[in-house]
């Protein structure tokens, strides 16, 4: 049996939202950072090593060096923009996230806190065009960022951050037991809060994140 602290996860990782410009567009960008207890090398190598990244995301293939292109199964693909690997307590990557016809840019970095404890930092770039009105009006940033904070989850169980483990395999079947269903629930009542933040209504900002849990866990709308 699966046991997950679901509130230490969710309290663990701090969420924002922001606008931005990109190649002269208007864009939004959802950050996501969280402390895990792994070396600067091992955190690395979960997130760039394909065996690592199918252990606890999806099965990557492609050509993973700077030009390169990259295809996650049955999810985003795109071109590896930049990969440092780690020098002086600091490393990252930047690839762009090719999906349904929209290019958006994914940004992964790490610091080194201390010797055995690294900050993981992921900034999603989207073009605020590429975003149809009726999906943002309706879910808002936990569309994207609930999928973002369950990446985190498996990337966090990977290294170690509690006793437990969930392979890919099980994570669709875990989102509609109990403890996922509050998993869920928890991070799009968070991506709420940095909505609110971000300068949008609270009551707004719920029925957002009422949706978003709504979707995530296959439950139909209220009537």
């Amino acid at each position: 049996m699966i046991m997950i602290d679901v509130a230490a996860q969710i309290d663990a990782v701090t969420r924002e939202l922001e606008d931005t410009t990109h190649d002269g567009e208007e864009a939004r960008v959802q950050r996501l950072t969280q402390d895990l207890p792994a070396t600067l090398p091992e955190a690395w190598g979960a997130v760039t090593d394909p065996a690592r990244i199918t252990s606890w995301f999806q099965p990557v293939s492609g050509d993973l060096t700077v030009g390169g292109n990259y295809q996650i199964e049955g999810n985003a693909g795109g071109t590896v923009l930049a990969c440092d690997p780690p020098r002086n307590g600091r490393a990252e990557f930047r690839v762009t996230w090719e999906f349904g016809g929209n290019v958006s840019w994914l940004e992964v970095r790490l610091r080194a806190v201390t010797p055995e404890r690294t900050r993981v930092e992921l900034a999603h770039t989207a073009p605020i065009a590429s975003v149809p009105a009726e999906m943002w009006n309706t879910y808002g940033p936990g569309a994207t960022g609930v999928g973002w904070d369950g990446g985190m989850l498996g990337l966090a169980l990977n290294l170690g951050a509690q006793d437990a483990a969930l392979s890919p395999a099980e994570a669709e079947a875990w989102a509609f037991t109990p403890e996922g269903q509050a998993f869920y629930r928890a991070a799009a009542d968070s991506w709420a809060v940095a909505h609110v933040a971000f300068g949008e209504d609270p009551e707004t900002a719920a029925q957002a994140a009422d949706a978003t849990y709504r979707f995530y866990t296959a439950q139909a709308p209220p009537a």
